[in-house]
């Protein structure tokens, strides 16, 4: 039961509301009591006075400690220190009276948010999320919102260093067709290097980079879902579209390009889609939207990517720190970006394309006379070793020869090595008897002729001869031998002369 001042309490603020939960909850007590206290006035009947309680003389013990740690005491906590002030109560009667305690403490200390109200080209936040693991490595998501319009861009990074956060700010400045007035975003070490009396101090590189693009870099209150709700929800719903799961039975990434082609594929299908609260799709509002941005300079931003470089014209090797790197033949004859990463003890060069500032290669450091090669940057390159030729026709007969197959390269190059004469004769040779019993049959006595280092005149015919080419020779069966017989030793010894047939004369 309640005290008549309490009663009072509880009516008037039931008055004021007209709710016997928000009466309740200004009064610190149930909605029950609220109710049955407006029913008894109602029916004229007199309040009634509540008996004291045990714990009412220990109120300002739980009231203070509430306050000291904003609201997170535990109720058993207490109760253990009222015991040890000479509190005798149950512990259930502590849990109610610091439930009640907390309520209170709550209504007066509850930080409330209004909703946040933009105007087109004002206001761009980003933030960051965990992407795929690719090559043993965790991709950066760059998650951009455009607030009046909700356009959403996820940028894959390899980092979250200064340079490839700007270099992503400069192709979601590309992409949404501008730049804004402001930029909201957390206070990292990018953008703040701390804080004086509540006051970010600002990177210079973020203030350099702002002002190239006439914009401003601000950063955002902690836990302040008004002003940066959005650019967090968006990183959500990327990451789960984005990042394979065991739910959503997306298949690993094989390469950071296969990211960037699924962010890609993400943005167009996000922002073409209605948005609950706007009724109307991003895409659409973009397009309204994109007159009020600011024209962006044709030229990156490119103070934090590193040194240039000029990538030769038919070698695709930068020189850095007196060491050699590869970059992608696609970049001979072009201006690179090359830094160093002390982080992980890498080298990152950056290029320019269509949409900005681009990571093209990463390498460990080298060290000088061992440059940083990575072969695909060579496409189509071969590597070659001393006495491995590349067999290459220059003539029309040189062509027809090596037309019969890889039997007739691997006779050329074992033919060559040994210094066999005469070995175009042989080639029209083997070219004749090629047309004459198919390239197939002579390509493997080719071949066979190679390996067993059969290169002399008519080798050629006898390898084709033991495969069954020639028809008149004789074939071993089960009665017929091609062992020569003793049949010829028979007459061994003997007299073979027919007297029969002499005169008289020749046989005197």
């Amino acid at each position: 039961m309640k005290s008549d001042g309490e009663l009072m309490d509880i009516l008037n603020a039931y008055d004021l509301t007209g709710s016997y939960r928000a009466a309740a909850q200004l009064c610190g007590c149930s909605h029950h009591t609220v109710k049955r206290a407006v029913a008894d006035r109602a029916a004229g009947l007199a309040p009634a006075v509540r008996r004291a309680r045990l714990i009412d003389d220990f109120l300002p013990h739980i009231e203070g400690w509430v306050q000291d740690t904003n609201g997170k005491i535990r109720a058993d906590k207490a109760h253990e220190k009222l015991v040890a002030l000479g509190y005798s109560g149950t512990e259930r009667t502590t849990r109610r009276a610091v439930a009640e305690v907390k309520a209170q403490w709550r209504l007066g200390n509850t930080r409330v948010h209004r909703p946040w109200i933009t105007e087109p080209g004002l206001w761009l936040q980003y933030d960051f999320g965990d992407g795929p693991v690719v090559d043993g490595r965790k991709v950066v998501l760059l998650v951009a919102w455009l607030a009046w319009c909700r356009y959403r861009v996820v940028i894959a990074l390899r980092d979250r260093t200064a340079p490839s956060v700007f270099a992503g700010l400069d192709r979601v400045f590309r992409i949404i067709g501008g730049a804004p007035t402001y930029v909201l975003t957390d206070n990292e070490k990018t953008v703040t290097t701390g804080h004086i009396a509540g006051v970010p101090v600002r990177n210079r590189d973020a203030v350099s980079f702002s002002r190239f693009y006439g914009t401003t870099v601000l950063t955002c209150e902690p836990a302040d879902p008004a002003t940066k709700g959005g650019v967090e929800n968006a990183v959500k719903l990327a990451k789960a579209d984005i990042v394979p799961t065991d739910t959503n039975l997306l298949d690993a990434y094989e390469s950071f390009a296969d990211v960037v082609a699924a962010c890609e594929q993400f943005m167009i299908e996000v922002n073409d889609r209605e948005h609950r609260t706007t009724g109307r799709r991003p895409v659409e509002m973009l397009a309204a939207e994109r007159p009020r941005l600011h024209p962006i300079p044709d030229m990156p931003h490119t103070a934090g990517l590193g040194v240039t470089r000029q990538v030769p014209k038919n070698t695709p090797m930068i020189a850095f720190e007196h060491c050699q790197y590869s970059v992608p033949a696609t970049l001979l004859g072009q201006s690179v970006w090359v830094r160093h990463h002390p982080g992980t003890d890498e080298v990152i060069v950056c290029a320019l394309d269509g949409g900005g500032p681009v990571e093209v290669a990463r390498h460990a450091r080298a060290t000088r006379g061992t440059p940083a090669i990575d072969d695909t940057h060579f496409p189509g390159h071969q590597p070659k070793t001393p006495g491995d030729y590349r067999i290459r026709a220059r003539n029309a007969e040189e062509e027809t020869f090596l037309a019969i197959g890889a039997g007739a390269g691997l006779w050329l190059k074992e033919a060559a090595a040994v210094g066999t004469e005469r070995m175009r004769e042989k080639m029209r040779h083997a070219t004749s008897l090629a047309a004459l019993h198919g390239a197939p049959d002579v390509d493997w006595a080719l071949g066979n002729a190679a390996v067993h280092g059969r290169f002399a005149t008519g080798d050629l015919d006898s390898i084709l001869a033991a495969k069954g080419l020639d028809q008149t020779r004789h074939h071993a069966s089960e009665t017929t031998s091609l062992a020569q017989g003793t049949k010829s030793w028979n007459m061994l010894g003997t007299n073979t002369i027919n007297h029969g047939n002499l005169t008289d004369e020749e046989e005197r």
